[in-house]
């Protein structure tokens, strides 16, 4: 993705920019702050989407590895009016939150349980290079009233930044359960 540096800051500049289907960004994290502009459409193929991205940008011939830290919305029509990218450093880690994948078919389910998923994504911090695109969890153990916490997750050389007692996916007893078991 490419970009241009900004010459103008201010809000002056920032409507002008948009008006002309360009995004206001900054680029900061590394030894220097950047302010530059990046065109709509290419930022709406990475912003609309659950994954996360390691994204080259060339500005003016200079190649930054960065992601998307924050993403600034209109409240009505929900164009991007701001970014900001976080620099990615060799060898210094970066926290980001990354999405959860599941797969399988739970136990607990299939006697008529309900999968209830507590988070859409989780929040880590390692190296660039070893952060997944996403966290993969199996839920075929799972059974009613068993669960999947932060502290059950394994992934070497990351770490997990959400309460290790954090319920991520579980099975709970619906009403229809609660009744067919018998009464002691």
């Amino acid at each position: 993705m490419s970009g241009s540096l900004r010459e103008n800051v201010g809000k002056k500049d920032a409507k002008k920019l948009r008006k002309n289907g360009l995004v206001p960004a900054n680029i900061y994290g590394g030894a220097n702050q950047f302010l530059i502009s990046i065109e709509e459409k290419h930022l709406q193929k990475v912003v609309f989407t659950p994954e996360v991205y390691l994204i080259e940008l060339d500005i003016n011939g200079t190649k930054r590895q960065t992601i998307i830290q924050e993403v600034q919305f209109h409240p009505v029509t929900d164009r991007i009016l701001h970014v900001d990218f976080l620099e990615v450093l060799p060898g210094k880690p970066i926290t980001l939150k990354i999405p959860i994948k599941i797969t399988g078919n739970s136990i607990g389910v299939l006697k008529g349980g309900k999968l209830q998923k507590k988070f859409r994504l989780l929040k880590v911090k390692g190296l660039a290079s070893d952060i997944p695109d996403h966290i993969t969890l199996d839920v075929s153990d799972l059974d009613i009233n068993h669960s999947i916490k932060v502290n059950d997750l394994k992934y070497e050389k990351l770490t997990f930044l959400d309460p290790a007692s954090a319920i991520v996916v579980a099975v709970i007893p619906t009403r229809a359960v609660k009744e067919g078991t018998p009464q002691a």
